[in-house]
């Protein structure tokens, strides 16, 4: 097959590099902007002034010009607190490359489609967009940089610090302030032991859609009542059954780090450290002002060893109390959200929001449509004068399972081994007491 001289793309049908552009040169008098999928030439050595001296930039080396603002539009989202994973971020330059692109609104049905921008904060994504690509600063919304939620996976401590001179004694302090600190936990006996020998047998159930051989109670297991009467010769033995395997569901905790949490968070870490133990699928997340999870961090098996792995990721130990943004971030990441389908989840927090509840409000009701049982374990609790009448905890009663004391270890772990039990409502309960 002949080719066109003229025409550097063929005979090729795909999106491909011209001629020479793969060897990070152009023809003199060509006016052809390169693909993005094109790469500098080997041979070729940068200046001095664009080679990247940290390891980490060695990627965008690899990088065309052209794919630059894309990036920075990803990390852009990232610095506002938008929830952008690197599988998304590399989805989100496939589908530039593929749509051409012909026009801006290519690049924004992309960026839509890949990056996933929750609904409530599509205006806020319209205006970076904007912002980043037409140089609209006026359209940035300001002071959203100072409120963005930070997520870690299971990842190294941040050398950030934010001084904060405040003492937090109590709920009534609870404040969004970031104060970032770190924690060493003491010594002391395993009084959890039983409680991690009870945990695997004593969460709810659920029937697995993969099946297991049984003797009596089952389905016709046709495949290998076949097989048996192929080898009999035609004889009808006795038939051969399978039953739905049951399995024990999936256990999510999630634990307030906040300054208001601090005389009960090295309880509520060694009750998450006997869980992981215990329990065959059992997920650790920590919230204050940041996202952190620290499941790997607890599967050690010496629990001192494992509460100074946590207490090195954590970044916001005592600082201030953002629940709903938290928990709104935890659901936009699908992998974390994942762990809530059908699981028995317990947030471990006095659930003290500052300022407006809606968030915690709109959080708790998709957490409660995940979720297999959703409760509230609360050290206000403990007081038999307390009663959920903040605008917070009466927003969010009608949504819960179960709002339970949680200022001690005994009732946590008595309360986590009864999960399997049904109980009233919530609301059922408290309305009675109130």
């Amino acid at each position: 097959m002949s080719r066109d001289l003229n025409n550097p793309f063929s005979p090729f049908t795909g999106r491909r590099c011209p001629e020479g552009a793969d060897e990070g040169q152009r023809h003199h008098g060509q006016k052809m902007a390169l693909p993005l999928t094109c790469l500098p030439a080997s041979g070729v050595e940068p200046p001095v002034s664009t080679r990247a001296a940290d390891p980490r930039k060695r990627g965008e080396e690899s990088l065309p010009p052209a794919a630059q603002p894309f990036l920075g539009f990803a990390r852009l989202l990232r610095r506002y607190g938008f929830a952008v994973a690197p599988e998304q971020i590399s989805g989100f330059m496939q589908a530039v490359t593929l749509l051409g692109p012909r026009s801006m609104a290519d690049i924004r049905e992309a960026a839509l489609a890949t990056l996933a921008p929750p609904p409530d904060r599509r205006d806020e994504f319209e205006a970076h967009f904007q912002s980043h690509f037409y140089g609209n600063t006026s359209a940035v919304v300001e002071g959203e940089a100072e409120e963005e939620t930070r997520i870690k996976d299971d990842g190294g401590a941040d050398n950030e610090r934010i001084e904060a001179e405040r003492s937090q004694e109590g709920g009534e302090l609870s404040s969004a302030l970031e104060q970032l600190s770190t924690r060493d936990f003491q010594r002391d006996d395993d009084r959890l032991t039983a409680f991690r020998r009870k945990l695997s047998s004593a969460l709810p159930t659920r029937r697995s859609f993969r099946t297991v051989r049984t003797a009596s109670r089952g389905k016709l297991d046709l495949r290998r009542s076949l097989r048996e009467i192929v080898s009999a010769d035609g004889d009808v033995p006795s038939p051969l059954l399978r039953r739905r395997q049951t399995v024990p569901r999936k256990l999510l905790l999630l634990i307030d780090v906040s300054g208001s949490m601090k005389l009960h968070t090295a309880d509520y870490l060694k009750l998450a450290h006997a869980a992981v133990q215990g329990a065959d699928r059992a997920e650790i997340f920590t919230f204050g002002t940041r996202l952190t999870r620290i499941t790997s961090a607890l599967r050690i098996r010496d629990r001192n060893q494992a509460l100074a792995r946590a207490a090195a990721q954590v970044d916001d130990w005592d600082g201030g109390t953002r629940m709903g943004p938290t928990l709104l971030a935890f659901l936009s990441v699908p992998r974390f959200s994942s762990f809530a389908r059908g699981a028995a989840v317990v947030i471990l927090s006095d659930a003290l929001e500052r300022g407006d509840h809606a968030e915690l409000e709109t959080a708790i009701r998709r957490l409660s449509a995940r979720a297999f049982r959703l409760s509230l374990a609360t050290p206000l609790a403990g007081d038999p004068r307390f009663r959920p009448a903040t605008a917070a905890l009466r927003a969010i009663l009608p949504d819960l399972d179960d709002l339970i004391d949680g200022s001690s270890l005994t009732s946590l772990a008595d309360f986590i081994l009864s999960l399997a039990r049904p109980a009233p409502a919530a609301s059922t309960i408290w309305k009675r007491v109130s």
